[in-house]
């Protein structure tokens, strides 16, 4: 995380360099891009400075940036009582490997809930963040859009939140590029 959180406000320095990640750029339109990549790294690294101490998620709304917060879709009605049934991640992953890049790709846009995208990030036992050490480096290109580069473990990977990230940034038209 220490790595990440330098990453993130810094950029990758001289120790980046020997390390040899799998890395994954995503480049986006924007009308300023400079401006999405500062909103998405305010949003992240909030998340990251976070990660050792992993707040109530009642307290995210005032931890996170408000402009991110107010871009995220409601969150879901609470189920019902009677209502025992817990997330399959088994069920899920075969249908997720099932799905075509197009419905993967309709499936992970947004917007999310605070919640979701919580989740992704989220070190504890109840959330799927506990081995991610993920932003590398971001910046701007000739066309006047942006991109953000992500280290990961391999192709496919989930990458849902980092498109929501950067969409409630302020970020359009997002694609996978060199």
């Amino acid at each position: 995380m220490k790595g990440e959180l330098r990453r993130l406000r810094s950029g990758p320095g001289a120790e980046d360099g020997r390390q040899r990640p799998f890395l994954v750029r995503v480049r986006f339109a924007a009308e300023d891009p400079d401006r999405v990549i500062a909103d998405a790294r305010a949003a992240l690294a909030c998340v990251v400075e976070r990660a050792g101490d992993w707040p109530a998620f009642e307290r995210w709304p005032r931890l996170l940036p408000e402009r991110f917060v107010q871009r995220c879709a409601p969150e879901p009605a609470e189920p019902k009582p009677e209502s025992d049934e817990s997330f399959d991640t088994g069920a899920w992953l075969r249908q997720w490997r099932t799905m075509t890049p197009e419905q993967k790709r309709a499936a992970c846009q947004g917007p999310w809930s605070l919640s979701d995208w919580l989740h992704c990030f989220d070190p504890t036992e109840e959330g799927s963040g506990d081995d991610r050490g993920w932003w590398w480096h971001a910046g701007t290109d000739e066309t006047g859009g942006g991109w953000v580069q992500v280290a990961t473990t391999g192709w496919p990977f989930g990458s849902g939140s980092l498109f929501w990230l950067i969409e409630a940034s302020g970020g359009a038209d997002l694609a996978y590029a060199p």
